[in-house]
């Protein structure tokens, strides 16, 4: 069975730490041609409540999503749910949980910034971070350009924000694929070769990380991905075909946050439709391979 149609299932809106509204990006969506399409912010379901009531007949086909940010004592994870039930108490506790914990993060950070480099913020701007739905490195980074303490998000990031220490302020990664799971949706390993800042992994560090997710309750993988080399793919292509895992497909684009384009996932209409994204589309948009 081939591919006919553009999917991307990773992108976020200014619900999170993308650039566009949610009341849009349905509109990107349209323009780049993408035929399935979901929404995954760190910690929030507010666009599977915006988005469906957008939707004209013929428009590309939706499926709710969300991206859990977790941590554990062995590492950083990704968790992407798809096709949950936005109403559910499980994914709702969640996105509360993930949304304080947000919060925290932030004043800790700012604490941080001023102990750690002298780094003081007026507290209207404070006020301003806080009135945002998740905010997060990005927008705390953005700030610092404009008060003149970093020459872009990037370096602030990299050289001040990621060299505090935030303990014990992290969704673990069981919870979250165990609350999808509550919700009945799919829980999947979002661009899994990818770790904390540089970090790559591979091989049987790699299958570890999988067997140890799975046992939670991990139902899938995303093997095709914006930043992903041959490689990369074809690693995670052969542990979802060995452990029997769903595949998807997403581009992570955050609108002008990141220079990556929507419906950018290496995954072509007219390529052979791999088995466990088959699978996936069967779940929860049979009406795209009927």
């Amino acid at each position: 069975m081939r591919l006919t149609l553009k999917i991307d299932l990773h992108m976020h809106t200014r619900a999170s730490d993308g650039t566009d509204p949610p009341e849009e990006i349905l509109d990107r969506v349209r323009e780049a041609g993408i035929g399935l399409f979901s929404v995954t912010d760190h910690d929030t379901v507010k666009a599977a409540g915006i988005v469906p009531g957008l939707r004209r007949e013929g428009d590309p086909v939706f499926i709710t999503g969300v991206e859990f940010s977790c941590k554990d004592e062995e590492g950083q994870y990704h968790i992407l749910g798809y096709g949950y039930d936005p109403a559910a108490p499980a994914i709702l506790e969640m996105e509360e949980k993930g949304h304080r914990f947000r919060m925290e993060k932030l004043l800790e950070r700012v604490s941080q910034l001023k102990s750690i480099f002298g780094f003081t913020f007026p507290q209207e701007e404070i006020a301003c971070l806080q009135a945002l739905d998740n905010p997060g490195k990005p927008h705390l980074g953005n700030l610092m350009v404009r008060l003149g303490y970093a020459e872009s998000k990037e370096t602030a990031i990299r050289d001040y924000i990621n060299k505090t220490h935030i303990p014990g302020k992290h969704l673990r990664p069981e919870e979250a694929v165990r609350a999808i799971l509550r919700s009945g949706g799919i829980p999947v390993l979002a661009h899994p070769s990818y770790g904390r800042g540089d970090e790559l992994i591979l091989g049987p560090q790699m299958e570890r990380r999988l067997r140890k997710l799975m046992d939670f309750g991990l139902q899938g993988v995303e093997a095709f991905y914006s930043g992903f080399t041959d490689r990369l793919r074809e690693e995670i292509l052969a542990f979802a075909e060995q452990y029997h895992l769903y595949i998807t497909a997403g581009s992570d684009y955050h609108g002008a946050n990141k220079l990556v384009r929507l419906g950018d996932t290496g995954l072509r209409p007219g390529t052979d439709l791999p088995e466990g994204l088959r699978r996936f589309l069967a779940e929860k948009a049979p009406d795209l391979i009927q």
